[in-house]
Parts: C-alpha cells; sequence; structure tokens
C-alpha cells in the first residue's frame, strides 16, 4: 500500500490476530523537531525501515501511520515531520499543522529532544504547545548513546517536564524504558464499549468520500443519525449506532472517506484518516462501499488489502446503482468485471444496492451473516489433512534451501479468522505463490469467502531449528 492516508498498508504483511480488540486501538504520536531522531526511533517501534532517515532535516513532511505491538500491545504509530513553532513558509506550516493535529488525535505524545544539539527556544516553545494539548507526554532525549553523554540529559531539566528520559533510538538504548513508560499511559486493553455493554460484532463501513456511506447508515439505522452531503469529507469522526440485520444485533461504524495522499490537501482529513484505520482495526467485519458509477479505484483496492491483512471479514457494497440501472449492464456482469480485473479479490462476496432508493438494501444482513460464518468457520482436522494431501499431490510445494518441504499434517488453532497450523520439515522461507494456493485449497473445500485463512507453518519435533547444525551420521 502507498501513500500516507494508507501509512499502515505498509505493515501489511504482518500475520493478523485470531481475535480483533474490542476498544479503540491507541494511538501513539511522535513530534519533534526536526532531524532529532524521530524517524530512527518510529522505525525502531514499528520493527521495520519504514520511514526515511538522513541528516537532512525536514526529510519527513507527511505523517507515516503503522500499526505496532509492543509487550503484546497493539497501538498505531504516527511520525510526524519536524515541529518548529517558527515555520513561516507554506511548507513548513503544514508539517506543523500535521504534527499538532497528531497531537490531537494521539494517546500518548512522545516528544524527542536532541541530547547532543542541547536545548533550544524551540524546544521550550513546543513543551508550551504540549502543556495545551492536555496529552500524556513522554520526553524522550536521543542520542544518548553512552555514559559519556548521560550528563546530556540533565541541562533539559530545566523544562520543569516529566519524565525525560535519556534514550539512542539508533542503538536501541533506553527504548523499553520509554516504551514502558509510554504503556503506562495507555487505555485498559481490556476497556469495553460503555454504549454497548453487550457483546456485539462490529462492522465498518469504509471507503472514499462521498460514495454513500453515510446514507447507507442512515439506512440500515432507520435514523438520521449522519450527516448526507454531496460535498466530500462531510464525516469527520467515526459514528457508531446499534443496528439488527435479520434480527441480529451489530454495532455499524460510519467512517470518514480515505483518499489517495495526492488528493488529501485539507489538514483536517489527514485527523480522520488515523480515526478510519483505528475503526478498521477494532472492527470484526469490513464493508468496503464503492461506487457503483465510477468503479472500484486504485484507493479502493488498496483499502481492501489492507482490511484483508488485517485479517477482517471483507463485502463489497456497491453503491448508487439506481444510477446505473438504466444502462445495458447485469449485477452479475458488473461483479465478473471486477473480479476479471482484479482476480485477488475474486473470493471477496459483493453486492450492489441503492442507499438512495433502499434496492437490495435487506440483502445485507445476509451478507454480514455469510462473513460471520467464515470469521467462524471450524474445519474438521480428518478434512483438513486430506485437502492437504490432495493440494500437496496436486502441487508440490517448491523447494527450500534445496531440498522439497514435506507437509505433514495439519490444525485448526484458532478463529475470526481461521488459522491452520501446518506442520512441515522446513517451516522456514515457504514461497509465498505456494501459501496462497493451499489458502485456496482450504477456502474452497470449506466454503470460506470473504475473510482470509491464516497459515503458520510449525517444526515437526525432529526438525532442526533454522540455523542449527544437522546431527551427523555414524560413522561420519
Amino acid at each position: 500500500m502507498d501513500g500516507t492516508a494508507l501509512g499502515p498498508g505498509r505493515a501489511g504483511a504482518e500475520a493478523a490476530t485470531a481475535t480483533s480488540p474490542s476498544a479503540a486501538t491507541p494511538v501513539v504520536a511522535i513530534v519533534g523537531r526536526p532531524n532529532v531522531g524521530k524517524s530512527t526511533l518510529f522505525n525502531r517501534l514499528v520493527g521495520r525501515r519504514i520511514a526515511i532517515v538522513h541528516d537532512t532535516p525536514g526529510v519527513t513532511r507527511d505523517q507515516n501511520i503503522v500499526p505496532a505491538e509492543w509487550q503484546g500491545r497493539s497501538f498505531l504509530c504516527v511520525d510526524t515531520g519536524g515541529f518548529e513553532a517558527d515555520d513561516r513558509d507554506a511548507i513548513g506550516t503544514h508539517v506543523q499543522r500535521q504534527s499538532r493535529l497528531a497531537i490531537a488525535a494521539a494517546d500518548v505524545v512522545i516528544f524527542v529532544l536532541d541530547g547532543r544539539a542541547g536545548l533550544s527556544p524551540a524546544d521550550q516553545d513546543a513543551v508550551r504547545i504540549l502543556r495545551r494539548a492536555g496529552r500524556p507526554v513522554i520526553y524522550a532525549v536521543n542520542k544518548i548513546d553512552g555514559e559519556k553523554q548521560a550528563s546530556l540529559v540533565y541541562e533539559f531539566a530545566r523544562l520543569g517536564v516529566e519524565p525525560v528520559l535519556a534514550v539512542s533510538a539508533e542503538h536501541s538504548r533506553g527504548v523499553s524504558a520509554l516504551m514502558d513508560a509510554v504503556l503506562e499511559h495507555l487505555p485498559p486493553a481490556s476497556v469495553s464499549d460503555a454504549a454497548f455493554p453487550k457483546l456485539r460484532t462490529r462492522l465498518a463501513l469504509i471507503g472514499r468520500p462521498n460514495v454513500g456511506k453515510s446514507s447507507l447508515l442512515n439506512r440500515l439505522a432507520g435514523v438520521e443519525r449522519a450527516i448526507v452531503d454531496a460535498e466530500p469529507g462531510t464525516t469527520r469522526d467515526p459514528i457508531d449506532i446499534e443496528v439488527h440485520l435479520q434480527g441480529h444485533p451489530y454495532v455499524l461504524v460510519d467512517t470518514a472517506g480515505v483518499r489517495r495522499r495526492t488528493r488529501v490537501v485539507d489538514a483536517v482529513e489527514r485527523l480522520t484518516v488515523i480515526q478510519s484505520l483505528r475503526t478498521i482495526e477494532r472492527a470484526e467485519i469490513v464493508l468496503l462501499v464503492l461506487d457503483a458509477v465510477e468503479g472500484m479505484t486504485d484507493q479502493d483496492a488498496r483499502l481492501a488489502a489492507y482490511a484483508w491483512q488485517r485479517g477482517r471479514g471483507l463485502a463489497f457494497v456497491i453503491n448508487k446503482w439506481d444510477l446505473v440501472s438504466r444502462r445495458p449492464v447485469t449485477e452479475e456482469r458488473w461483479i465478473d468485471t471486477l473480479h476479471a480485473r482484479l482476480p485477488a479479490f475474486a473470493a471477496i462476496p459483493a453486492l450492489c444496492v441503492s442507499a438512495k432508493t433502499g434496492w437490495h438494501l435487506e440483502r445485507i444482513g445476509a451478507l454480514v451473516r455469510g462473513l460471520e460464518q467464515a470469521l467462524d468457520a471450524r474445519m474438521q482436522t480428518s478434512r483438513l489433512n486430506q485437502v492437504l494431501r490432495d493440494a500437496v499431490a496436486a502441487h508440490s510445494p517448491p523447494s527450500v534451501a534445496g531440498r522439497e518441504p514435506r507437509l505433514l499434517y495439519a490444525s485448526q488453532i484458532g478463529t475470526r479468522p481461521p488459522a491452520v497450523a501446518v506442520f512441515t520439515t522446513h517451516p522456514h522461507g515457504m514461497k509465498p505463490s505456494y501459501i496462497r494456493y493451499l489458502q485456496g485449497r482450504f477456502a474452497g473445500a470449506f466454503h470460506i469467502r470473504g475473510c482470509p485463512i491464516n497459515l503458520e507453518f510449525r517444526p515437526t519435533r525432529r526438525t532442526p531449528a533454522r540455523g542449527a547444525p544437522r546431527p551427523r551420521r555414524r560413522g561420519a
């Protein structure tokens, strides 16, 4: 995935968790002056090199938003451009607004200071801004690479703030203590929604601006809850409302439209991106609303891929069908064309509707129920292993380190989404194409549509660990 608006998609290769959090995913924002090491710390926290790191100040201008985890706690990590109160050029003003918006959206702020450069008037101005923001702030004095630089931290005591922690993002020194302080200020992981005390499956309505998400929410809710306007971006904050579909209760969440980075010109809209992605993180089922007239765009495909990579149930709701119903195209042909153009989405169910007229809206309940059943699918072990044997017989796995892996047996280990452990002689280095092949065989055999099947390759008891020496044969 590409672009600030979909920054978390850069980390989409991670395995999705078996269950979805019930509360909103917390946000940790990293702010500070240019060239203090924010991007280096960001890369350290998310566990991979995503943000560009360079000695030139001001390399980072837009926000990077990436899901991260520390000691089992999941959060969205936000990297921002350099924060200086005296930026007066157009780009500098834009970057400063981005930093302020990241602070407003954050549950915890990490303010990074440069231990080598020392305390500056800009740092003092930023501290006053942070105090007015009312967010928990952890102050990290970066570039303290060893004991010789430890005394540099004392200069920052003049700020009159705490905690002030010495870290070296480049060498990971003090990062654990920093994150321990961050975790202390994050909201409890087990917080449930006070408005909806009973367990409800969460449905997230996502999509580009002006595709009819709010109109759809109002129709399903039977009440005017969301503002509907032709102007794109009317919705700013997620709206939660309890609805009943075919007699089953759900929490339906409408989100702000997410556009491509090049289309995002309003700074406030970037704040809604964080909120929309948080909604996907805490949802179990995602309904991606498409415009029947415009068709699926690259941005729609990115949103779909992000939801899929996060292990969510996914369906396409093709809205505004009333505008194309007079044209010589059927629903089946529209959906077949979509799947032919994007074969990766062929397993995702789709439904054509019209929020304006109410056409086919009654079918959304059955669509959602089907996604729930897919998320909760149970695969009988004997049948699962038969499918595995048939798949290997039809197409053997590619060799790993010059040897063909033996896939011995499989067992289901989780749901929401379904997860399967495959025991093999070579658990490392399985080709992505073959993983997708096995996922397709399992999904087809058990009629699982609309959610991914996570595969975890595990070693057998006799499989040596990666890098471990193989036992020598007798007489060698």
